[in-house]
């Protein structure tokens, strides 16, 4: 379960303050895979990487009763001048799990080839969400936060990301950040909505769709 408690969020522009979060107050429950549905620009990365600790709400909190993943797809936090294989092993030491089990699931899930074993500056957007996505999936939390990364690849690659992302919501949470709605439905049974700094939440993820498809028409 995640808990957020007035939370809010704002960066300067030229226009004035943006608010991708104002005082919200939400429960998220155990056992969903949640949708998170919004425009470009509404805040859905924002807040996966709130919820992950990466970065600090202006104002509230956020509480979680278990373990949560970095956001999957967001690989800042890799050391660009080492190997995937080096960051995959670091990772692995930080989370306290097996180097060389996290590394052999990494080797035969990304589907990298001699590239695992170069610098990660050399690797694509797509490499890296790759890289980021086999490391998350190989280490168990209690909720995993993912960002885009199962439309990275090609159509065999996706079906894989799919199928053990399944596979892991049969002990876990997540939260799914993809502009996809086929993706929404084959990967999630709820759907939270961000539009203005509001978050709303559903049980069924036709009633956030159908929400999320009403406010893009509204925004043209």
């Amino acid at each position: 379960m995640i808990v957020l408690e007035n939370i809010s969020k704002s960066f300067a522009t030229p226009n004035g303050r943006k608010y991708v979060a104002r005082n919200i107050d939400l429960t998220i429950p155990k056992g969903k895979a949640v949708a998170l549905l919004g425009r470009n620009g509404a805040g859905k990365s924002t807040m996966l990487r709130m919820i992950s600790g990466n970065m600090n709400p202006d104002s509230g909190r956020i509480i979680s009763d278990g373990t949560v993943s970095f956001p999957v797809g967001f690989a800042g936090s890799f050391h660009r001048d080492l190997t995937g294989a080096q960051n995959a092993r670091f990772v692995a030491r930080i989370y306290g799990v097996d180097t060389d089990e996290l590394l052999n699931f990494v080797c035969d899930f990304a589907s990298l080839g001699g590239h695992l074993h170069m610098p990660v500056r050399s690797y694509s957007s797509g490499m890296r969400s790759r890289l980021a996505f086999g490391i998350s999936m190989a280490i168990h939390f209690d909720t995993y936060l993912v960002d885009e990364v199962t439309s990275v690849g090609d159509i065999a690659f996706r079906r894989k990301s799919a199928a053990i992302f399944k596979n892991r919501m049969q002990t876990s949470s997540a939260i799914v950040v993809t502009h996809s709605l086929v993706e929404v439905r084959n990967l999630c049974n709820a759907g939270a909505v961000i539009e203005q700094g509001e978050l709303k939440y559903f049980d069924d993820v036709e009633e956030a769709i159908a929400m999320h498809s009403a406010n893009m028409k509204r925004n043209g």
